[in-house]
């Protein structure tokens, strides 16, 4: 395989485990992984080194709103964020929290999410970032779990976090305010026994004290992760200081080998959460390259604008964003007029060709780039080179159009919390990986293991089954749940619980999920058979099938009602035919969807837990038609394969 080298060979099973295939590393280490970089023992270090090199360097920015519009981007150089840093630090100290303590971030990205970010990482306290998402019960969890004893919260949150009160007050004892905070919510907050700060007051406690950077080894946690909790509590994923090093150094020798390497004057929009680890660790390489990081503004429909004022160089995305920008783009080519159409379809199909016949991004079509796409590569912002996909798959369609039209290369990768976000990327002036989420980073190696029950061999022809992920960017296990990383990492290897199919270019192209688990276009995961339990509590249903996948952004279902519930609804709602023509009648559709709908508003079910759509079929899933294992358990991938037409019906109606 062209763009991965065999490390190690497979094997079958010769005990009753599962088969495994050859490990694969990146042909781009082939002769070793990279080198931590030198000087570099801790994530503080490469702040640190950063704001001796470019002392006056932009590092991060926020629009300022002028008469309540935001204007142009307001800058804190690398020395003065440096500065603020060490105070934040000082004033953590004075409160008592030492190495080892934790300190939980709760909010939107911003500069003083990052400031506090980076005090943490000098004085090796663990960060505990929390989704401003959350709703108050995971952050009254995670809170708790972690043993958070200081908070740093978004002023918007102020009141969200109020609720968990005071069954968050075991250890949690001071709250500080990224802005302000009225003197009646410090007042609430003195109840329960914290004290809470506005970020000035927090900036000045540590004002007459001195307290020296502790030592912190490549081994420390730097980070206790939470994951988004799909089956019961969230997981707490603890990552070192050497994992995210390690990431710095494999993504750096990829880039450099598609001679894309990042830059002292690159300029990063901050976005996508930094409670999630994909945007984490892409900001902290930004910053030990001593580029920019730019905020926005909070709201997705401004994102645009936010773009058109940063001028990012580097864009990080999830599907959804880009499947948005792909929308937006496909509906001014269709109302420009069937002329433009057509030379704009042309010039598309020009360069598409060239591309796949191997030219590369930029000689593709330099005239056609010139006076059609350049429009495009305006729109965002003018200056982006990189786009990277990742959290969920990208369409093919959408990512074979951005490569084309926005004349920056467009990279899918994969990577999980537990491999420290970067696993798998794409490689630039590579059409043949359109799909895939390419070959391995070079830090990592990986292997696939056959799963026997969903047919997936590891040492076919075309090799299929769970991948496997062995190297220092994987975590150091769950926070307080041993067997759980027990069950996960074996021998070493991490088991991601995806299914993967090498390709003959050696780049992975995710095929499914082993366990009954998956995220939808938006990101959000969506446990399957918890779901198909609580909507099979309704006496008007027999059984349900759930469906949804990354491509979509909400659920659909396949419903066996019961027979004598329907027939009775039909005759006290004056609707006539016997059961297998009810099934097929929209007013039947419309009254068990609204049953489902009532029973999800009741179990609080999150928005895109509920159900958009269903088919009523009369006929019972069975064990005949191979849809039900012999006790009873559906077989998923034989129900997609029975109800492919309807489900894509499902979709097709509903959008």
């Amino acid at each position: 395989m062209k763009y991965v080298v065999e490390v190690e060979s497979g094997r079958e099973s010769s005990d009753g485990s599962p088969s495994v295939g050859p490990a694969y590393r990146s042909i781009f280490a082939k002769d070793g992984f990279p080198p931590l970089i030198p000087g570099l023992e801790s994530c503080w270090d490469g702040f640190r080194l950063s704001v001796e090199k470019n002392p006056g360097n932009r590092m991060l920015g926020r629009r300022e709103i002028v008469d309540g519009k935001a204007g142009k981007y307001a800058w804190l150089t690398y020395k003065e964020v440096y500065d603020i840093v060490m105070k934040v630090g000082t004033s953590l100290r004075s409160c008592g929290v030492e190495k080892g303590g934790r300190c939980g971030i709760y909010g939107a990205n911003c500069p003083e999410w990052i400031i506090s970010m980076e005090a943490c990482n000098a004085h090796g306290i663990y960060c505990v970032p929390l989704y401003d998402t959350l709703g108050a019960g995971a952050v009254e969890f995670i809170l708790s779990h972690a043993e958070v004893q200081i908070a740093f919260v978004d002023t918007k949150k102020i009141a969200e976090l109020l609720k968990i009160f005071p069954n968050a007050a075991k250890f949690l004892k001071i709250v500080v305010s990224f802005g302000s905070i009225s003197p009646d919510q410090k007042k609430e907050f003195e109840q329960f026994g914290l004290k809470a700060y506005s970020w000035d007051e927090f900036l000045l406690l540590g004002n007459s004290q001195k307290f020296d950077l502790p030592l912190i080894n490549k081994t420390d946690i730097c980070t206790i992760m939470y994951t988004s909790g799909t089956t019961g509590d969230p997981k707490g994923v603890l990552i070192s200081n050497e994992s995210i090093l390690t990431f710095i150094a494999g993504v750096n020798r990829l880039l450099e080998s598609m001679n894309e390497q990042l830059r002292v004057d690159d300029i990063f929009l901050s976005y996508l959460p930094l409670a999630h680890i994909f945007d984490r660790v892409i900001e902290e390489m930004f910053i030990f390259h001593g580029a920019s990081i730019g905020f926005w503004q909070g709201d997705v429909k401004l994102l645009i604008e936010d773009i058109g004022a940063l001028k990012p160089s580097v864009f990080c995305a999830v599907p959804r964003v880009l499947d948005r920008i792909y929308t937006g783009l496909q509906d001014k080519i269709s109302s420009g007029g069937l002329l433009k159409q057509k030379l704009f379809n042309l010039a598309y199909r020009y360069k598409l060709h060239n591309m796949i016949n191997g030219s590369k991004l930029e000689e593709a079509a330099p005239v056609v780039d010139k006076i059609v796409f350049n429009k495009v590569k305006q729109g965002l912002g003018g200056n982006i080179r990189l786009i990277l996909s990742g959290a969920a798959p990208l369409a093919t369609h959408v990512e074979e159009f951005l490569r084309v039209v926005t004349c920056a290369h467009v990279l899918q990768g994969y990577g999980l919390t537990e491999t420290c976000a970067g696993t798998f990327v794409s490689l630039a002036n590579s059409m043949s990986m359109l799909g895939t989420v390419g070959p391995p980073v070079p830090n990592i190696d990986v292997r696939l293991e056959s799963v026997p029950e969903m047919g997936y061999d590891a040492l076919a022809d075309q090799p299929r089954g769970e991948i496997c992920i062995r190297g220092k960017t994987l975590f150091s296990g769950y926070h307080k749940r041993e067997d759980l990383t027990d069950e996960v990492l074996v021998d070493g290897w991490f088991h991601t619980g995806d299914i993967g199919q090498w390709q003959p270019d050696g780049s992975m192209k995710i095929i499914d999920r082993k366990k009954n688990i998956f995220k939808l276009s938006q990101g959000e995961y969506v446990a399957v058979e918890n779901l198909e339990n609580i909507y099979g509590s309704i006496a008007d249903i027999d059984s349900i099938w759930i469906y949804g996948n990354s491509f979509e952004s909400f659920l659909v279902a396949v419903v066996n009602p019961n027979n004598q519930a329907l027939e009775r609804w039909a005759e006290e709602n004056g609707v006539r035919g016997e059961f297998f023509s009810l099934c097929e009648n929209p007013k039947a559709k419309e009254y068990i969807l609204a049953e489902l709908n009532k029973t999800a508003k009741a179990k609080k079910l999150k928005g895109f837990e509920f159900i958009k759509a269903i088919h009523l079929d009369p006929l019972p899933f069975d064990m005949e038609r191979d849809l039900l294992t012999p006790t009873f358990k559906k077989k998923r991938p034989q129900l997609l394969k029975y109800y492919q037409s309807v489900i894509v019906d499902l979709y097709k109606s509903n959008k």
